[in-house]
């Protein structure tokens, strides 16, 4: 009695301290106060009172003064008492500007980014990347209030535990200043930056992660599937950090695997063979499962049904490669059997995770006799072969209505040490005759693109985009869409290679001089295809002679010729329907006569070449339109789509060439060449800064340069002194008289490849 007497005095006296009139603090003040006493030093319950003190005389209502309360104490136990302090001068700095708002979330967050940083030096940069963040986009002035508020703050504070989890706080600061450089002078695209609703928050976040990347590690794992298991397919990643919710799974489709996009090490297993033991799940269900109807089961026999399977197909791949065992067992989490005594919740994953795991490790006793017996059954099934998907089925609604219990229905479910997270969500497995409305579809938005003439055929390419003022790449910042031109008519191509007819006289006999000539003989070659009778009929008469004949009696051939591969990339922006200067033809009419006869002029020479069109409506909508492609012949198909162009929207050049060197770089040529046919500047409606572009052009020439595909641009644009030379260097013509242009396009092109 005497005791509790003290220390409820000792609380009063604090509380006098504190000097507090709410009454919402006084509820929790003693439970708060018993807290910190066990976490601080005396000294450390002195400065915590006084900071305390502080915040509840500020003015802002009570709710500061309890989150501080309670969350103080712990982060000072984690990052050192000299954190109380600071926690209270920036909630008062906040406080005194017109970021007060985001005061609270501040204070709200601060214990659980704590425990992700846990020293005091890191703990002070975290509140510097605030506090530059707040101060760069409110349009603060050192040592003078803002004027109005930063948009993204709020959002950022209460994501930061999040993003912390996920990133260095050196990825942190990069991610937090990508947003401030880029979103400043746009309130709403901050806001969605900042709460991790845009896709450049997530690409930013992709690049800044830890752990080992699905995308650098694509081109090995594709050498497991197709090494081990002969299988092939895309291998699509997917973010672990942005759905906490749902929680995503591996999975495949007919579209192809999905796998995280990153894996840290874990458990001792390096992060690439946790997607090899994914993919080895995966192969083995692609190989041995087969799919069951399932409008009927209840979701506890579907689930078990997968836990039954998983393990069939795990046995399986064991047993074909015995190496996979190792590394499942040290992935698979250890169920604690222990917990099966508890009443007040659901264990159906409890007792399956234990069918699993002694499934797996033949070291792991079964306690439970009733469990022990559905083991028995599995083994006894994989006697008899590889045994089946249904087999599989039998035992597991065996099990769940021998093993259930009336707590199974409670919302208060058990998971701890149940997830093997290296497995799939099996939604292969499963058919349904009535689809419910609970049931997922994913890509269900997706057309059928059979049909040649839709444009949107294929989901978007992104690629990144150079901006000049940052010196670095805005990742993933461009959407192109590709899709096949729609057909026209051919006769219209015909018409206008007739209408030149003269020209393309002219023009063959250039065209000659640049076939490849017939093969060049190659003689005195001791090794050959051929016999050089001439040096055989003279080796023949030195050896009678007795003089030493001469070995090289053979001779080889090599062709005399070229190996090009051209490209020829199509502004199709709306400034090509205006009239040519001189002439009753647009632009594109004429852009049109000219593309006809250069692909006439590249046909007669035999060069593999491609034409594509392209034009854009900001970055999120890059249209990029296959005219002809590199196995394609000059016919009337072709010839169709060229006849259908059609000019719209703006020029975004770097994208379009970018997703044109995908292509060309495929080609197995010594020379590739690709020909930019423009007549203006590149530019679109998102963009208010005219180098941006313009800079971002220059860097995709820089980059084809490095990959071999050497650029040309021909630019129809009387200004365009004023830019081209900025983006191609001297690797331009500009056409001031466009009506000249079918004629020199096609001279053009003979003295590049000549």
């Amino acid at each position: 009695m005497i005791e509790t007497t003290e220390r409820r005095m000792d609380v009063e006296m604090y509380w006098q301290k504190l000097g507090c009139n709410f009454a919402q603090v006084d509820r929790v003040f003693d439970a708060c106060m018993e807290e910190a006493k066990a976490l601080l030093s005396e000294q450390g319950l002195v400065s915590y009172i006084e900071n305390a003190r502080f915040l509840g005389k500020m003015g802002r209502g009570p709710e500061p003064l309890l989150v501080y309360l309670e969350e103080a104490p712990g982060v000072a136990e984690l990052v050192g008492e000299q954190a109380l302090e600071d926690m209270r001068e920036f909630a008062h700095y906040m406080s005194t500007h017109t970021n007060f708002k985001a005061m609270v979330p501040f204070l709200q967050t601060i214990g659980a980014v704590a425990r992700r940083l846990h020293s005091y030096e890191v703990f002070k940069q975290y509140i510097e990347i605030i506090r530059d963040m707040m101060e760069k986009t409110s349009g603060s002035v050192h040592g003078h209030h803002t004027t109005f508020p930063s948009p993204g703050l709020p959002e950022l504070l209460k994501q930061a535990p999040r993003l912390l989890t996920e990133l260095s706080l050196e990825g942190f600061k990069n991610w937090v200043d990508y947003g401030i450089q880029y979103y400043n002078n746009h309130p709403d695209r901050q806001i969605d930056y900042f709460c991790l609703q845009s896709a450049d928050a997530h690409a930013v976040m992709q690049r800044e992660r830890h752990g080992t990347l699905m995308v650098d590690n694509e081109r090995k794992l594709d050498a497991y599937l197709r090494g081990l298991w002969q299988e092939s397919d895309y291998l699509v990643p997917y973010s672990l950090a942005f759905d906490e919710l749902r929680k995503p799974m591996p999975y495949y489709d007919k579209y192809g695997i999905r796998l995280p996009d990153a894996y840290d090490d874990d458990r001792g297993v390096s992060g690439i063979n946790r997607y090899r033991a994914a993919l080895a799940h995966m192969a083995a269900h692609r190989r041995w499962s087969q799919q069951m109807i399932v409008d009927n089961w209840s979701p506890f026999q579907r689930i078990a049904v997968e836990v039954f399977e998983d393990s069939r197909v795990e046995y399986l791949a064991m047993q074909r490669y015995p190496g996979l065992h190792k590394l499942f067992l040290a992935l698979h989490p250890i169920p604690k059997q222990e917990d099966l005594a508890l009443e007040d919740r659901s264990l159906i994953q409890l007792r399956l995770a234990i069918v699993s795991r002694a499934i797996l490790d033949p070291d792991y006793q079964v306690e439970n006799e009733v469990i022990r017996g559905f083991v028995q059954r599995f083994f006894e099934a994989m006697k008899e072969g590889e045994s089946s998907s249904a087999a599989m089925a039998d035992i597991a609604l065996s099990f769940i209505a021998r093993t259930r219990r009336q707590t199974d229905a409670s919302p208060n479910t058990y998971f701890d040490n149940t997830e093997v997270d290296y497995r799939d969500d099996n939604r292969h497995l499963w058919i349904y005759i009535e689809q419910g409305d609970d049931e997922e579809d994913t890509f269900e938005h997706l057309k059928d693109h059979s049909n040649d003439d839709e444009i949107d055929s294929l989901p978007p390419r992104h690629y990144h985009e150079w901006d000049y003022n940052a010196q670095h790449y805005r990742p993933d910042w461009v959407s192109v869409y590709e899709g096949l031109q729609p057909r026209g008519n051919a006769v219209v191509i015909d018409n206008l290679l007739a209408k030149h007819s003269a020209l393309a006289k002219r023009l063959k006999q250039m065209l000659d001089m640049l076939k490849p000539q017939d093969k060049v003989r190659i003689r005195y070659q001791e090794e050959g295809s051929e016999l050089d009778l001439d040096v055989a009929v003279r080796s023949l008469i030195d050896s009678k002679g007795g003089a030493a004949p001469d070995p090289r009696i053979n001779m080889s051939h090599r062709t005399d010729g070229r190996n090009i591969a051209v490209m020829l990339l199509l502004d199709l922006s709306q400034s090509l329907d205006e009239k040519a200067a001189g002439c009753n033809q647009t632009i594109l009419e004429l852009s049109q006569e000219a593309v006809s006869l250069l692909a006439w002029s590249i046909d007669q020479v035999k060069d593999p070449f491609a034409i594509a069109g392209f034009h854009s409506n900001t970055r999120h909508d890059v249209r990029y339109y296959h005219i002809k492609g590199f196995s394609e012949g000059w016919d009337d198909e072709v010839k169709s789509r060229l006849a259908s162009m059609e000019a719209a929207y703006s020029t975004r050049m770097g994208g379009a060439m970018r997703h044109a060197a995908h292509y060309l770089k495929a080609q197995q040529a010594d020379k590739k060449l690709m020909l930019i046919l423009t007549d203006g500047e590149p530019a679109d409606i998102d963009v208010d800064d005219e180098q941006l572009l313009i800079q971002d052009a220059r860097q995709a020439v820089n980059e084809l340069d490095q990959d071999g595909i050497y650029t040309y641009c021909i630019n129809l644009d009387p200004k365009a002194d004023e830019y081209v030379a900025d983006i191609f260097g001297r690797q331009y013509t500009i056409i001031d008289h466009v009506d000249r242009l079918p004629e020199r396009l096609p001279e053009l092109f003979i003295s590049l490849t000549k």
